[in-house]
């Protein structure tokens, strides 16, 4: 005989609670509660979409379309209902964020201004990328197709990555530059929200390109100056001795 356990589901003003505790954890500028929940664009179209996923999942296709292109009207921010997202998710500032249908983000996501989660595909099938655990999005990022975006990975701002990222990563450039952390992020760690500690992958390989240009040009030119003394010598030595030809 089994027995069911249920699994009481936490109510909707504890929910509006903890998103509200979110961004006042995560944003600096946020001073009150009352400031967070008059003010800020992101918690709104959150909560917007909450409903509107619950509609969809009902099957008020249709209203819950209209809710939700209500609040890209009023926020800037445009999530469709069908996406689905966890808890602890924060978009800070908000504007030009794109989440596609079938996007998946998992607990403690933060995203900034411009992120796109966008589809690859005309199919109708998975086609948004699905974004792990406490993972951080840098503002005018785009992570486009049915792609996984690995726990505690930092996504840097305006990278465009179209492949899978492995956990605790930082993906930098266009296109995305996988690079592993040196010192592992972990669910008892704070959001990363360190923008100046990103690599700048493409400086690193221009600077090492440029050495390595350097190293060739002085070695070129140790080679043309042995050259120079080379033929020099050997003209020197095949000119004749004065003194045997009877010169003056």
């Amino acid at each position: 005989m089994k027995i069911g356990i249920s699994v009481k589901k936490p109510s909707l003003l504890r929910i509006m609670r903890t998103d509200i505790q979110t961004v006042l954890e995560r944003d600096p500028a946020a001073r009150t509660r009352i400031e967070v929940l008059l003010t800020y664009p992101g918690l709104h179209a959150l909560w917007s979409h909450r409903f509107s996923h619950f509609l969809w999942n009902r099957g008020s296709r249709l209203f819950a379309r209209i809710l939700s292109n209500i609040t890209r009207c009023l926020t800037g921010i445009e999530i469709h209902p069908a996406a689905k997202i966890g808890s602890g998710f924060f978009i800070d500032h908000g504007m030009g964020v794109v989440i596609g249908e079938t996007a998946i983000i998992g607990k403690d996501v933060t995203l900034y201004h411009g992120v796109t989660l966008g589809g690859t595909s005309l199919e109708k099938k998975k086609r948004h990328p699905t974004i792990g655990d406490r993972v951080t999005i840098g503002a005018g990022a785009k992570i486009l197709g049915d792609i996984s975006i690995g726990d505690d990975s930092r996504i840097g701002a305006n990278a465009v990555v179209v492949k899978n990222v492995p956990p605790n990563s930082v993906v930098v450039g266009i296109p995305g530059q996988v690079i592993r952390r040196n010192i592992p992020h972990t669910a008892q760690d704070k959001p990363d929200l360190h923008h100046e500690r990103i690599p700048d992958v493409i400086g690193q390989r221009i600077s090492e390109l440029m050495q390595r240009v350097s190293a060739l040009e002085e070695a070129l030119s140790a080679i043309q100056i042995k050259g120079i003394i080379e033929e020099r010598t050997g003209d020197e030595e095949g000119q004749p001795d004065p003194i045997e030809h009877g010169a003056p």
